[in-house]
């Protein structure tokens, strides 16, 4: 079987880590008179969501081997968590799969908010880390694993692109801009979701194909 293509997986990884869903709480929380601390965070939170994914990709099939968890049944698990993720994106809001209530008030009470919230669960969370360990299932060689580890660093780079230009993309994009941008990796976000439940029940009910 061939290895899934980059840009397939850079875009569903973009579509689900979702940068730009960090940038209120990210521009809220960042301190204004202190551009070098700000960078620290900016640093830590890209650096934190690669190690995440990395981890997630390289290990994520072993410990759902250990708990007795079949490959298909994530699968069907992992793409209705990412379906719920996009609907909710569609809708144009910040899905809860990502952080809940209490995670975001204990935002408030937080010095360093690089690698919580930033980096999980708002770009790492666990449909970032269903999604990495469902692509890297199908990879079948050394190539293609490099393919996803190369996928999730550009996409870590992204994001620290993004948090470093956030006050500039708030201004010229401004929130409309966001939700425009939102809703559409919250479309992408739901095929895949869908593609991935269809997958699993083909492989788990192989009289229903």
């Amino acid at each position: 079987m061939q290895d899934m293509s980059f840009m397939l997986l850079l875009v569903g990884l973009i579509a689900v880590v979702n940068p730009l869903g960090a940038l209120p709480i990210f521009l809220s929380m960042s301190d204004k008179n202190n551009p070098a601390a700000d960078m620290r965070t900016i640093n830590r939170a890209a650096v934190s969501v690669a190690l995440i994914l990395l981890i997630a990709a390289w290990t994520g099939e072993s410990l759902l081997g250990f708990f007795g968890i079949t490959i298909d049944a994530f699968r069907v698990g992992g793409g209705l968590l990412i379906l719920l993720m996009g609907i909710t994106m569609l809708h144009g809001k910040q899905s809860h799969v990502q952080h809940g209530p209490n995670e975001a008030e204990a935002v408030a009470v937080k010095e360093d908010i690089s690698v919580v919230p930033l980096a999980i669960p708002l770009m790492a969370g666990p449909g970032s880390i269903s999604l990495v360990i469902l692509d890297a299932n199908k990879m079948h060689s050394w190539q293609g694993d490099m393919l996803l580890a190369f996928a999730i660093i550009t996409v870590a780079a992204i994001a620290w692109l993004v948090l470093l230009v956030a006050e500039k993309m708030r201004d010229k994009i401004g929130a409309i801009g966001l939700n425009i941008a939102t809703r559409l990796m919250g479309l992408i976000l739901a095929a895949i979701g869908v593609q991935f439940i269809t997958d699993g029940i083909k492989h788990l009910l192989p009289g229903l194909a």
